[in-house]
C-alpha cells in the first residue's frame, strides 16, 4: 500500500508540474471571484478537467519517447525541494547579514542572485523589492504565470489563477487580507507586474529577535509567500520568552 500511495503522489507531481510548466492551464481555468488563499494542499488542486489533460499530455509524451516518468519525477523533486523557494531565503538572509550584498542586489538583482549561483530560464533578468515600513510590495503576473523558477522554484496554483491576477490589481489590499495580511492605508502599496523579459523577488523585512542569528538559521525564517509579497515574517520569539 506505501508503494502504491508513492507512486500515486509521484504520478500528481509529475501532472502538477506539467500542468504549471508546460500549459498553464490551471491558471486559466481557475476563474470566478471565490477567495484565492486557503490553506496549505488547497493552494495546489488542480480542476478535474486539467489534470485530465496534462495526464494525456504526459502520457502522450512517454509514449512518444520523449520523456520518461522518473525524468518527470527529477524534475519535479529539483524545483520542489533543491531548488524550491530555498535558494530566494538564501539571497534575502545574505541581503539581511550583509550591506554591500543587499546594495548590489538593490542595484542589479539579476548579478546578484547569481554571486549565489542561481541563475538560468525563468531568471535571466530579476529586480529586487525591498519591503519597508512605508512601502510594501506586491507581484502578479497578469497575463499568466511568469514567476522566478531559479529562486522561488514552482509558482502555487493561486499564483496562476485568474482570481488572483485581476484581483492583485484591482483590489490589493483586499486580496492580502485573504492571506492574512493587513496593509495600514499609511503604507503605500505597490503592485508589481511580472512578464516573460522581467520578474521579481520581495525583500521582506528582517523579523524582530533575530540580531544573533546566522545567515543560515535566517534562511530557514523566509518563506515564499513573503516573498512574493503576500506573507509577512513574524517575530520571533526569545528563548524562553515572547515575541
Amino acid at each position: 500500500m506505501a508503494n502504491e500511495r508513492s507512486d500515486e503522489t509521484n504520478e500528481l507531481d509529475r501532472r502538477r508540474f506539467i500542468s504549471g510548466a508546460v500549459t498553464g492551464a490551471a491558471g486559466f481555468m481557475a476563474g470566478g471571484q471565490a477567495p484565492i488563499h486557503s490553506h496549505a494542499e488547497e493552494h495546489q488542486t488542480v480542476p478535474a478537467d486539467v489534470a485530465l489533460r496534462v495526464r494525456a499530455l504526459e502520457s502522450l509524451l512517454i509514449e512518444k519517447g520523449m520523456v520518461k516518468g522518473e525524468q518527470l519525477d527529477e524534475i519535479v523533486q529539483t524545483y520542489q525541494d533543491t531548488i524550491g523557494p530555498r535558494n530566494g531565503a538564501r539571497v534575502v538572509a545574505k541581503a539581511w547579514t550583509d550591506t554591500a550584498y543587499r546594495q548590489r542586489l538593490l542595484t542589479d538583482a539579476t548579478a546578484a542572485i547569481a554571486e549565489l549561483g542561481y541563475a538560468g530560464a525563468q531568471g535571466e533578468h530579476m529586480v529586487a523589492l525591498e519591503q519597508t515600513p512605508a512601502v510594501h510590495n506586491l507581484v502578479v503576473c497578469t497575463l499568466c504565470s511568469c514567476y522566478p523558477w531559479p529562486t522561488l522554484g514552482l509558482p502555487p496554483a493561486w499564483y496562476k489563477s485568474a482570481g488572483y491576477r485581476s484581483r492583485a490589481v484591482i483590489d490589493p489590499r483586499g486580496v492580502l487580507r485573504e492571506f492574512g495580511v493587513t496593509v495600514p492605508d499609511d503604507v503605500e502599496l505597490r503592485v508589481w507586474d511580472s512578464t516573460a523579459e522581467l520578474r521579481y523577488l520581495v525583500i521582506p523585512q528582517r523579523p524582530g529577535g533575530t540580531d544573533g542569528l546566522s545567515e543560515a538559521a535566517l534562511a530557514e525564517l523566509v518563506t515564499r509567500d513573503s516573498m512574493i509579497g503576500v506573507g509577512i515574517l513574524p517575530a520571533v520569539a526569545p528563548r524562553g520568552g515572547q515575541a
